[in-house]
């Protein structure tokens, strides 16, 4: 009875043994976090968000990135509202406009990725000797209304005292290439690598850098419910841990590595100009090595948005901490 038995029992603990080493690997994989994630438009000026994808920044994280493209702040931080996204790359005014609705969720930048605004002005005829001035009376492709890069150039305008230019906000985003390429307008607005993309074709000249012309500006930020941050601070933190190590990494890397990282990214865009765009965004210093939205920064932003009348001077955010968690940042490397 006792030979029977003893054969059964090991052969049980064998089997004990092989469905723990299974369920063993299949909680390792439990431990990768997908986060759906929306970003504004696709832009090297992201470039560090990239960076973190291809070379395994967020993976490392224990973090799995499900990308989507917003075409638009406002499109951002509806689909948190919605529960579409977990992380938008937004605008961060798009967290005053949320906080001033008074509705039943709010927004928190966690993670200031630039601090220029990250578009540039292209002519249509050749001009060597550029001045803001020059754009009185003509026509610019640019930006919707209050989005970041209208309201950075309506600024600039007001600053130079520039009036009488007419600035077309109703294109898309996607279609304000072909648009001017087609004959609409005598300058056009664009980020990297479109950019690029039109003065090699000849389609376009290169005048101005909106990011060196008007100054530091947070222009881009990563962004979640408030309720999301609370609920998951560990994803928050890993994720910001992720794309400091891509700004980081883009200091350092070599034309082929930068290559290879964001290439998947921008399909069909020559190697030249991926390069070329990274190194006037580097140029203009547009991606800080502390990713920490300061309150001289978010000063300057609340005056942009008064400035261009998308925000009343008696609704301004009186604590930045409304609307502004820079504790995951304020970690980085602490524990390194």
């Amino acid at each position: 009875m006792r030979k029977t038995i003893k054969p059964a029992l090991l052969l049980l603990a064998s089997l004990l043994l092989i469905l723990s080493a299974a369920c063993g690997k299949s909680s390792k994989t439990d431990e990768t976090t997908t986060v759906k994630f929306s970003e504004i438009i696709r832009s090297i000026f992201y470039a560090p968000h990239y960076v973190a994808m291809s070379q395994g920044f967020f993976k490392e994280q224990g973090l799995n990135v499900d990308m989507n493209t917003a075409q638009g702040s406002d499109k951002g931080a509806a689909a948190l509202i919605a529960g579409t996204a977990d992380i938008s790359m937004v605008g961060p005014e798009t967290t005053i406009y949320i906080f001033n609705q008074k509705g039943d969720k709010t927004l928190k930048v966690f993670h200031q990725l630039t601090l220029k605004d990250g578009s540039f002005l292209l002519s249509r005829e050749k001009n060597d000797s550029f001045k803001w001035s020059d754009l009185s009376g003509k026509t610019v492709i640019g930006w919707r209304p209050g989005s970041s890069p209208q309201m950075v150039l309506n600024s600039m305008l007001l600053k130079e005292k520039v009036s009488d230019v007419n600035v077309v906000t109703n294109i898309a985003s996607t279609a304000m290439a072909g648009a001017f390429t087609s004959g609409q307008g005598d300058y056009i607005q664009v980020f990297e690598p479109v950019a690029s993309t039109l003065v090699k074709e000849g389609k376009a000249y290169y005048v101005a850098s909106l990011g060196e012309s008007f100054g530091a500006y947070p222009e881009t930020s990563y962004v979640a419910t408030t309720d999301y941050i609370k609920a998951h601070p560990d994803v928050i933190k890993k994720f910001s841990a992720a794309v400091a190590e891509g700004a980081k990494w883009l200091k350092t890397a070599t034309d082929d590595e930068i290559l290879k990282a964001l290439k998947p990214f921008f399909d069909g865009t020559p190697d030249d100009l991926i390069l070329q765009s990274v190194n006037r965004y580097k140029a203009q210093d547009t991606w800080p090595t502390d990713p920490e939205l300061t309150q001289a920064q978010f000063d300057t932003l609340q005056n942009v948005l008064i400035e261009n009348g998308v925000l009343k001077a008696e609704d301004k955010v009186a604590k930045m901490d409304d609307v502004v968690d820079m504790s995951f940042v304020q970690q980085l490397g602490k524990s390194d």
